[in-house]
């Protein structure tokens, strides 16, 4: 433990902080020392709570220390389960009508359940004995990803699949309102002829292949980094909105003025949206968050992210210094990272003091083939949620449902 707290230290001096400002003002609980949170260990120990016959992304929970997952390609409906936290048989409350492919997943505070589905977001009340069809209570957001509510009781949504960075706000009448966008890393020249433009060449860096998509036009299959600019959302207590950004690896914060309107700058570069936010609104930026996925926050204002690309959790503390709490230890023979317990974990969730991850299981980098571990693309077992057997140091957000 001594060394992990040596390493904490190391690791909070190479965290790139592109802002000297904190997260929040909000007064927070004590907890956030970065040796607390290494101290954790990268040795680890995960439970499986659910092997999922399907694939699943989201994850949130209620206060009862129960998980919600929605299952990807179901047929005719893609059912949303509850699993209890401490493991046990998956409870379907719910269906989403096919074909789906959900993603994010999100309570609101009367306990009604949103789930982001291919430029969707459907909403339902979870009911065990008479599982309900959800009903589109939002539609126009392409690439739906992330999820997350305001103060206000407004949604969030993030486009985590076009790779444009857009986010929109949605307002009880379900109509969305696209309020910024973050810079993406994938311009349309890249698309279009394959090279030059704005940002990375996808094509560079292997192994695994993806996809890129531009306003529905699709582009050849190619190897390399992801293109995802806006991926998992949350709010911090005093309504700065926290914004994953997958392919940099990197958490935006994006601040409001009292009566709700985008006070982050915007347009600093002219060859984007001039709603596409300033690089200055990027909090930390550091390779440990390469393939920054889901978001979850604690008492104390730490960040808790999975970095999918590395099959690691990594925590990133009020003032934005990244620590590495787990990541998969190499096989001793092929030294892939790709054997568990991460296997492309996606969504990280606090349920009091205890974290618990989804994993989908993506071919991806570290978890590339994705043929090894307790998940697998051709088994019984597509994908899983595992918690870890160490209580946190603090506990998460108070939850919006009981």
């Amino acid at each position: 433990m001594k060394l992990l707290a040596t390493l904490a230290t190391a690791i909070v001096a190479g965290s790139v902080l592109m802002t000297g400002d904190a997260v929040g003002t909000a007064p927070a609980e004590p907890g956030a020392e970065p040796a607390a949170l290494a101290s954790l260990g990268r040795a680890a120990t995960f439970t499986t709570v659910f092997p999922a016959p399907l694939a699943v992304e989201g994850l949130t929970g209620d206060r009862s220390g129960n998980l919600y997952s929605a299952a990807r390609g179901g047929d005719p409906f893609c059912p949303v389960w509850r699993i209890s936290s401490s493991g046990g048989d998956p409870v379907v409350v719910g269906n989403i009508p096919a074909p789906c492919n959900p993603a994010g997943i999100a309570f609101d505070a009367r306990g009604r359940l949103y789930v982001a589905d291919s430029g969707r977001v459907h909403v339902f009340t979870p009911d065990a004995a008479n599982p309900p069809t959800s009903t589109v209570f939002a539609a126009g957001v392409p690439g739906s990803n992330g999820l997350a509510f305001d103060r206000a009781g407004a949604l969030w949504v993030s486009d985590g699949g076009t790779g444009q960075g857009r986010v929109w706000r949605v307002g009880s009448d379900g109509v969305p309102t696209e309020v910024f966008r973050v810079q993406p890393m994938v311009s349309d020249v890249n698309v279009a002829n394959g090279v030059g433009g704005v940002g990375r060449d996808v094509r560079g860096l292997p192994p695994g292949q993806v996809t890129i998509t531009d306003n529905g036009r699709a582009a050849a299959d190619t190897a390399g980094s992801q293109h995802l600019v806006a991926n998992g959302l949350a709010f911090t207590r005093d309504g700065t909105l926290l914004v994953a950004d997958t392919a940099r690896g990197a958490i935006w914060r994006v601040t409001f003025d009292r009566r709700g309107a985008l006070r982050s700058p915007t347009g600093c570069d002219t060859t984007f949206t001039p709603n596409t936010l300033c690089l200055t609104n990027i909090l930390v930026v550091h390779p440990y968050l390469d393939g920054a996925d889901g978001i979850a926050l604690d008492r104390a204002g730490n960040i808790w992210t999975t970095a999918n690309e590395r099959n690691a959790i990594v925590v990133v503390t009020p003032h934005g210094q990244a620590v590495e709490v787990f990541r998969n230890a190499p096989d001793a023979g092929t030294r892939l990272r790709n054997t568990g317990p991460m296997e492309f974990p996606t969504s990280p969730f606090l349920t009091g003091n205890r974290l618990c991850v989804t994993h989908s299981d993506g071919a991806r980098r570290d978890n590339f083939p994705n043929s090894a571990g307790e998940a697998s693309p051709t088994g019984a077992v597509r994908a899983k949620i595992s918690c870890l057997d160490a209580r946190l140091p603090v506990p998460g957000l108070p939850l919006p449902v009981s």
